[in-house]
């Protein structure tokens, strides 16, 4: 399989492109979205996934779509995975195209 995207958290993403950016604490961003706090700072230190609610909230308050945080969190699951099943899944063989 072919990495394109680096393994990347959407934690990191909140926490690099809009908390530090709009000098906002974990804390801060948890109040405007209505949820306890220990969430979105783990979230923000890479500790757990953005479940579909966290998505629907921060698209809703950062002007992006559920899609984008949802689609990050999906990726970073995936190569987390492969990783760990690598040499799992190279025992797999692949079905004959010619078939």
């Amino acid at each position: 399989m072919t990495h394109i995207l680096p393994h990347v958290h959407p934690g990191e993403i909140l926490r690099e492109e809009y908390l530090r950016p709009l000098n906002m604490s974990a804390g801060a961003l948890a109040k405007k979205l209505n949820v306890p706090r220990t969430r979105i700072e783990r979230i923000a230190a890479e500790q757990t996934p953005i479940t579909t609610d966290t998505a629907l909230r921060l698209a809703k308050y950062l002007r992006t779509t559920p899609e984008f945080w949802m689609n990050m969190q999906i990726s970073f699951n995936l190569k987390t995975e492969e990783i760990a099943l690598r040499r799992e899944l190279e025992l797999i063989p692949e079905i004959d195209r010619a078939a």
